[in-house]
């Protein structure tokens, strides 16, 4: 049961989601800069002692006090800038993108690094006081301090070439679609996490597991559980996909197949089942590209609200997600035999991608006639994806999005000029 419980590739996908927090990157930085000092101890063995006297330690000392002055000032500074970007993002745009402006590569690598570098400099001068760098034994603590400052300036350059767009809305939309699109291709270039398609009802006979807290299904780890269920020798369906809430007692997946009640017992197969389940109060970018449209579309609905006016993001959002979506593929219809034989994942549903990605420009910016006219250009260019659902599913939008501009637009000439940029096929079902 611990093989099942350590899997290596669960193992692996939760150090990539752990390798993404800040104080990860903080500590290991910390690391990076003892080791250096120890390295520096070592290194001065090799050093010639005519040599190491001709740099006395009041160099290193001074380089020392330069780095732990300016750090401190430039880590509060930073972390300053850091969490007002955070607050306006999250008031601006939508609360939902303030987890992943939270992971912004560059901020992190940039706040560790000012922290570890301080950290480095304390140290140093500690080591100094205690004598165990003395004045004659100075001069590889000197040229690795003055790497470490090479490091610094080069962060500093980094830092302040990416405070130029980092939290603008442009930006900001831009790493959503980038993440977005990521994790779509991902997704499709594994369908079903792997999985088998879970194409209509859960086989009858089935024995349901219930959810054992409320919350959203944040991650699956798949290999584990196609090792769980070749372990008792069943066959697990998720009926909830990731990104789903789901309530406290509220079906999870369904097993079918005898369950081996001998040294384990039910429950135990249970716990381990719900172990590889990810629940969490927020859903995660990771496994979910649902979740990325549904912020972009948020995005877009902010900049229609009466208090922001700002019909050309919305206009923005929309061709983005429609980049987005142009790379779908039906995962029921994928090549060769599915990794894990014995778990079944639903598939991801084209009409619920359209929604998530432009319901919100439907139903918030139906009276606005530029969105309206993006929007239909757009539907009108996934209608000829050459995937037969998706294509469907544009259509479907498209009529009810003109449907609802029709009905919300009074000028005629807007009207007029809707129709004509609405796909022929739906200008036909709307009249």
């Amino acid at each position: 049961m611990q093989v099942i419980r350590f899997h290596p590739a669960t193992l692996w996908r939760k150090a990539r989601a752990l390798s993404r927090e800040l104080w990860v990157r903080v500590v290991f930085m910390g690391l990076l800069s003892l080791i250096s000092l120890g390295l520096t101890q070592l290194i001065q063995i090799f050093v010639p002692d005519e040599m190491a006297a001709q740099m006395p330690g009041s160099s290193a000392d001074r380089l020392l006090d330069l780095i732990a002055n300016a750090m401190l000032a430039v880590t509060i500074f930073s972390m300053t800038v850091m969490v007002s970007v955070y607050q306006s993002s999250s008031s601006q745009w939508t609360p939902r993108v303030h987890q992943l402006i939270m992971q912004d590569r560059i901020t992190q690598k940039t706040l560790a690094a000012f922290i570890g570098t301080y950290l480095y400099a304390l140290v140093a001068i500690i080591l100094r006081e205690l004598g165990v760098f003395v004045d004659d034994h100075a001069l590889v603590l000197f040229w690795v301090t003055v790497l470490v400052l090479g490091f610094v300036v080069w962060s500093l350059v980094r830092w302040a070439l990416h405070l130029q767009t980092f939290g603008s809305l442009l930006d900001t939309t831009r790493q959503v679609e980038v993440i977005t699109k990521r994790q779509f291709e991902d997704r499709l270039d594994t369908p079903c996490l792997g999985a088998n398609p879970l194409v209509g009802e859960v086989p009858e006979g089935a024995v349901c597991i219930r959810a054992d807290e409320s919350g959203y299904i944040r991650h699956l780890y798949p290999e584990a559980l196609q090792a769980t269920a070749k372990r008792f020798d069943v066959e697990l369906f998720l009926s909830q996909p990731v990104g789903q809430f789901v309530f406290l007692n509220e079906p999870l997946l369904w097993v079918v197949g005898d369950l081996d009640e001998g040294a384990t017992g039910e429950d135990d197969f249970e716990t381990l089942v719900r172990d590889h389940i990810n629940q969490g109060d927020l859903r995660s970018y990771d496994q979910d590209p649902r979740f990325g449209l549904t912020v972009m579309g948020e995005i877009g609905a902010k900049a229609l609200s009466p208090g922001v006016n700002d019909p050309g993001t919305a206009i923005d959002v929309i061709t983005r997600v429609g980049r987005i979506l142009s790379s779908y593929r039906d995962e029921t219809k994928g090549d060769g035999e599915a990794q894990f034989t014995r778990l079944w994942v639903p598939p991801l549903d084209a009409d619920a991608l359209l929604d998530d990605g432009f319901g919100t420009a439907m139903r918030d910016g139906a009276s606005t006639f530029e969105v309206q006219h993006q929007l239909q250009r757009t539907l009108a260019g996934l209608m000829q994806h050459p995937d037969a659902g998706l294509s469907r599913a544009a259509c479907d939008a498209a009529c009810s999005a003109l449907r609802r501009a029709l009905a919300a637009i009074d000028f005629p000439g807007d009207r007029t000029r809707l129709l004509e940029a609405a796909h022929p096929d739906v200008r036909a079902a709307v009249d």
